[in-house]
């Protein structure tokens, strides 16, 4: 077992003042690492060394911020196997999709932004009044904190904090205490490419203690969250006491459509990859299949027998397609939701019933004959689970897709061209699939309406969560009395307006 100081303060590591806390690996239930919890002091030493730091960072050429990004990526590239092992340690998913998913995302992800960072474009000047040049200035927003969830933990670290580098903004990071492992190698990794010290901190610590100190900081700029919907509004609470600004990712209940010229196969095989990615621990996964009548049985049918083929077991095993969920009491949450359902009445088509022997797994689990008010239906479960509902046409479809507080990501299943751009125009989430689920690249936004939280992560877009916009606007008659001073004192008028400067 590791002993693992549990922050990473000023360039430099630092065990928390707060107890100390063991990773588990929830695949066998071994302890991996221990590491020493951050408290509030904590944090605000790393806020005091990332506001010390901002400065010379914001100043920084564009060029040199990408070519250290750049660096970055290279090194992380050339750590993947160590990544790998330790995000699968710290998490019980596959190795397979560690290896093949998460690395290679990260990597990718941290290539855009130092690419990004040389493309901080204000707006070019304009005169509109016609004694002004007006610009637009895009500069760093300042001191970033953020928390960041226990599912990807790598891939959300790199979400959150390449933009906020990109921008030239410095950065304190608390990860989930359950998987801080990868957040504080990729710290060091950033060090070690030439981030300068205190630009990015990680303080690893409880929601409670670490977590409520960040958050309603009083020397914060900025604020992001990623993690469930009830913690982002608190967080969104907090921050509101100091009037900081806020960017939330939040849960998801993604519908799966399937209209009734859908092409079944696709359309089972990715209801099973999209409900199943991550032990279906993803707030994009597909959650809710709703499905044409005529298809219906056929569609249950191929899903479960699919899922039947799905291999669960050991994370290191490369035959492995699904590894453990995050811990014994996530799993024990997912299985109670689902023995509600079969209580409710609803029909537990394949799984629903936790495994024999150690570790935190939960089998494929499809439910059918669902009902639109079930809480199965309604309420993230964060698991391998896939419930499905019937729709009566297309006006049905979307209106049952649309049945939701959430609004994160969706996906339609359609030959026709018709019916794919309504679904695109009317399904009211911040991402719509066609013909396909889960897929994301670094160039394109991620981010929800609703109770999914607002604001954007990955893309340019994301960029705006991190700069400021300043109008400049200068004078260009070079007179001393302007035609508009009348309007506060007379003998400021245009037949007056005296000499040039």
């Amino acid at each position: 077992m590791a002993n693992i100081p549990g922050c990473w303060i000023g360039g430099r590591s630092a065990d928390g003042r707060g107890d100390r806390y063991e990773i588990d690996d929830p695949a066998t239930g071994a302890v991996v690492a221990e590491v020493g919890l951050a408290t509030a002091s904590d944090v605000d030493s790393a806020l005091a060394h990332a506001r010390s730091a901002f400065p010379a960072w914001s100043t920084a050429t564009p060029a040199h911020r990408s070519a250290v990004l750049t660096e970055l990526a290279r090194l992380v590239a050339a750590d993947a196997e160590n990544f790998v092992s330790e995000e699968v340690a710290q998490t019980g998913k596959s190795s397979r999709l560690a290896r093949e998913f998460d690395v290679p995302g990260t990597v990718d992800n941290i290539e855009f932004f130092a690419g990004a960072a040389r493309h901080l474009d204000g707006k070019a000047a304009a005169e509109y009044s016609g004694e002004h040049t007006s610009a637009i200035r895009r500069d760093a927003v300042g001191v970033v904190g953020s928390i960041t969830p226990w599912n990807y933990p790598l891939q959300m670290a790199v979400w959150k904090a390449m933009p906020a580098l990109a921008a030239g903004c410095s950065i304190v990071l608390k990860p989930s205490e359950l998987t801080p492992l990868t957040t504080l190698r990729l710290a060091r990794l950033a060090t070690a490419a030439g981030v300068p010290d205190g630009v990015f901190n990680v303080v690893t610590g409880t929601g409670l203690d670490a977590g409520v100190a960040l958050s309603s900081h009083a020397g914060l700029d900025l604020m992001t969250f990623t993690g469930s919907t009830p913690v982002g509004r608190r967080v969104m609470a907090q921050a509101a006491a100091h009037g900081t600004r806020v960017q939330l990712e939040l849960g998801g209940k993604a519908p799966l459509v399937v209209f009734e010229d859908a092409d079944l196969d696709a359309a089972i095989h990715g209801a099973v990859a999209g409900s199943l990615i991550n032990g279906g621990q993803d707030c994009t996964a597909a959650t809710r299949a709703i499905v044409a009548e005529s298809l219906y049985d056929d569609f249950v049918a191929g899903v479960a027998e699919l899922m039947g083929r799905v291999v669960m077991g050991d994370p290191t095993d490369p035959a492995t397609d699904m590894g453990s969920l995050i811990s014994l009491a996530h799993r024990d949450r997912v299985a109670a939701m689902v023995d509600r359902a079969r209580a409710t009445g609803a029909r537990i088509v394949t799984g629903g019933r936790v495994p024999e022997g150690p570790g935190a797994f939960y089998p494929p689990t499809l439910i059918a004959d669902v009902g639109e008010q079930d809480e199965i239906y309604r309420d993230e479960v964060f698991g391998p689970v896939l419930t499905v509902t019937k729709h009566h046409g297309d006006d049905d479809a979307i209106r049952r897709a649309n049945d939701t507080e959430f609004g994160l990501a969706a996906s339609a299943w359609t030959r026709d061209v018709y019916r794919a751009g309504r679904a695109t125009r009317e399904i009211a989430a911040g991402c719509v699939w066609i013909n396909d689920h889960i897929p994301i690249i670094s160039e394109m936004p991620h981010g929800g309406f609703g109770a999914s939280g607002f604001g954007k992560d990955m893309s340019s877009y994301s960029l705006d969560e991190y700069l400021t916009v300043k109008h400049v606007m200068t004078d260009i008659t070079g007179v001393a009395r302007k035609s508009w001073h009348r309007t506060v004192f007379a003998s400021a008028h245009p037949e007056a307006q005296g000499d040039a400067r």
